[in-house]
């Protein structure tokens, strides 16, 4: 290797007090809803997550939360339990695969008290006090009742036999969660807590007293130098007065480690708000954050990307033992961390979902190979099902997560340069598969740059997406023919072996008299404008320029209240036009994630934008949209631009005449089924894995 490695810091071994770490990168725990196939047994799914990520070089991995304490009821996250000795047989199996690879592992114990629902669990939430969360950017969540004495000495034993299990189990240390709205954050906030007795408000000592306990007790069962990693709130917002400021994280700190922890993860917390998972979504679709906190405490520069990064420097100023810094962050802005001392470990967690490989290629200075993490919460779609990722289409499966080389190479043809058409010819290409793409224009990236005119590249950059895309089957040698429209002519003359069509999408046109008058936009057309600027402007530099000129009038009628529908308001209301959505159905916003749904949805209302559902459309004039709403009420809606924008149709015409010429033809993306990016990208790859 010639010159100084560039990630000097962040490859580095390190330690939390016995545990030797294999770099500074931990893999955060993080829900994913892969453990329990049944009660006794880690599913394979389960292992195979974690086999990837402890074979892609990460320093220590972190393994969800099992449940501690168990209510009967149907419970909607597919988490393992640990309330038992018979759940460690499984937990160990799990253990011994993450293992195999030389990676050490800690598992988090945590208490989801004001999380538990009585719908779920017929028993009521609990909590330091009943305080009830009320916010328009959260969901709802119930009153739960004050814990009492006697039952903070029960989950107090609860988390301590948990520990012990844990390290039956084989794992090397134990995270305790106190961050968030979990049950130990609720004694040491002072918004949550308003008791009065030992474990109440009237001093730090006290609201920390709970979990010192927890840290205490672990220590006394399994020993001095058994790691324990303390997560916590080193500051709420959204609290007002009563929040836990940065002082009293760094006091937090100090009594932690005077319990005997043997690190600190310490992230900033929105109360109320599930956003501060993501910190990036806090500026969707406007920034909506506290003035006085942009530049005190927290650091929102980079929309949200390395947010904690202050905490963790706080708290690193006043313990000795090592801190770890959450927040999205980038290698490249971690290893700056480190070498400023702001920090002593790097989390991370969306981004080792997208790339398990991901500290692998840094070590071998592959940064160009990592899959980007696009931020588009799809990981967080929904609740409850197995979580998948946008760009890796292995995550939630068993057996993809090793591409395999296919026993018999095949020419295969993929039409259509789309993330479909690109995903298929990249994992064909890694299988040893004879792949040419051909594209009918000159740009790779299908409706990719259009999304990203309209979304954005500061938090959603897809853009990046294309590009690793692209990087990649060139890399791979895929022979990629640009301008190059495919028919069947061509099809019999090249002879492949197996044809994958990604040709994408229709655009609908709603049957609605006087949908072709001028004042109607021809979607079909658009697109195909659309395209051709961006092939020479690209999304950043015309997303720039509607700010000063589109050919659309000031009010605007958007046909369709689905995700292309609201997206497309909000591009146009922050370009100064009057926007009325509507449409025939109620599929209000069916397509977005649910925290994108909802903040969207409540920034269109505060926006004043109208949104009419199930009307029934009558015609449209030269003066706009005539409707009758779904109260019966007649009425023209004033526009002097009407925007269809509804879900695409498939496009099956090139497989229909594929069909009988060619030994093997699969449609893929769009033109088998319109979905979203995600659902693309793993059509594409599974039929590659299949070929």
């Amino acid at each position: 290797m010639i010159g100084k490695p560039k990630f000097t810091k962040l490859l580095e071994p390190y330690h939390i007090g016995r545990l030797q770490t294999r770099n500074r990168i931990i893999k955060t725990a993080a829900t994913m809803n892969y453990c329990s196939t049944d009660d006794l047994h880690i599913s394979n799914t389960c292992k195979a997550f974690y086999e990837a990520i402890a074979r892609g070089g990460v320093g220590l991995l972190g393994v969800e939360s099992p449940l501690i304490e168990y209510y009967s009821g149907k419970f909607p996250l597919r988490q393992c339990r640990i309330d038992d000795d018979k759940y460690i047989p499984g937990l160990s199996e799990l253990a011994q695969v993450i293992h195999k690879h030389s990676c050490p592992t800690y598992l988090q114990l945590s208490h989801l008290g004001p999380w538990f629902s009585s719908e779920f669990h017929h028993r009521q939430p609990v909590a330091a006090s009943p305080v009830k969360i009320t916010s328009d950017l959260d969901m709802p969540k119930e009153m739960p009742r004050e814990l009492t004495i006697t039952e903070i000495k029960e989950i107090v034993d609860k988390f301590a036999s948990a520990a012990e299990r844990a390290q039956k189990a084989g794992f090397d240390a134990v995270q305790i969660n106190a961050g968030g709205d979990h049950l130990l954050a609720t004694f040491l906030s002072r918004f949550w807590n308003k008791r009065q007795d030992e474990y109440g408000c009237q001093s730090l000592e006290n609201r920390a007293r709970f979990m010192v306990e927890v840290i205490r007790e672990i220590k006394k069962r399994l020993g001095r130098d058994y790691p324990v990693i303390a997560l916590f709130n080193g500051l709420e917002i959204g609290a007002g007065d009563e929040g836990i400021t940065l002082d009293e994280g760094q006091q937090l700190a100090r009594t932690l480690q005077e319990a005997g922890v043997d690190a600190i993860e310490a992230r900033f917390c929105w109360v109320g708000v599930f956003g501060w998972l993501t910190p990036e979504v806090i500026f969707y679709p406007e920034p909506h954050i506290p003035f006085k906190l942009f530049s005190k405490e927290l650091d929102w520069s980079r929309k949200g990307t390395g947010v904690s990064i202050p905490i963790a420097a706080a708290i690193k100023k006043v313990v000795s033992i090592p801190v770890i810094c959450v927040g999205r962050i980038t290698p490249e802005l971690g290893e700056k961390a480190l070498q400023q001392g702001k920090t002593d470990f790097i989390g991370m967690c969306r981004n080792l979902q997208a790339d398990p490989d991901l500290p692998n290629k840094i070590a071998s200075e592959r940064l160009e190979d990592i899959a980007p993490c696009t931020a588009c919460l799809d990981c967080l779609d929904p609740p409850g099902p197995p979580v998948q990722c946008r760009v890796n289409a292995a995550l939630g499966t068993v057996q993809e997560y090793v591409i395999k080389k296919a026993e018999k190479i095949k020419r295969v043809v993929v039409v259509g340069g789309g993330p479909a058409g690109m995903e298929a010819a990249r994992v064909a290409a890694l299988r040893g598969h004879d792949v040419t793409l051909y594209e009918s224009i000159n740009k790779l990236g299908g409706l990719i740059p259009l999304a990203a005119l309209v979304k954005g590249l500061e938090i959603e950059n897809l853009v990046a997406l294309t590009r690793y895309l692209e990087n990649q089957i060139t890399k791979l040698g895929v022979n990629i023919k640009l301008g190059k429209k495919v028919d069947s002519s061509l099809i019999e003359e090249i002879k492949p072996d197996v044809v994958i069509i990604a040709t994408g999408g229709i655009p609908v046109i709603p049957e609605i008299p006087g949908i072709n008058r001028q004042n109607v936009i021809n979607i079909p057309d658009l697109h195909h404008k659309l395209k051709s600027y961006l092939m020479f402007l690209g999304p950043r530099v015309l997303r720039w320029l509607t700010r000063f000129w589109m050919p659309l009038g000031k009010n605007v009628v958007i046909i369709g209240s689905a995700m292309q529908g609201c997206q497309l308001a909000e591009f146009l209301v922050k370009r100064g036009r009057k926007v009325t959505i509507v449409d025939s159905g109620k599929a209000l916003g069916e397509g977005l994630n649910p925290e994108k749904k909802m903040r969207l949805l409540w920034w269109l209302r505060k926006k004043e934008v109208p949104i009419m559902l199930e009307v029934k459309y009558v015609e449209i004039t030269d003066k706009g949209l005539a409707i009758i709403s779904k109260e019966g009420e007649k009425q023209i809606i004033e526009a002097d631009s009407i925007v269809p924008a509804l879900p695409f149709i498939p496009n099956n015409e090139l497989h229909e005449r594929l069909k009988g010429k060619v030994p093997e033809i699969y449609s893929i993306g769009d033109c088998k089924e319109p979905q979203l990016i995600k659902e693309a990208i793993a059509d594409g790859a599974h039929i590659a894995y299949s070929i």
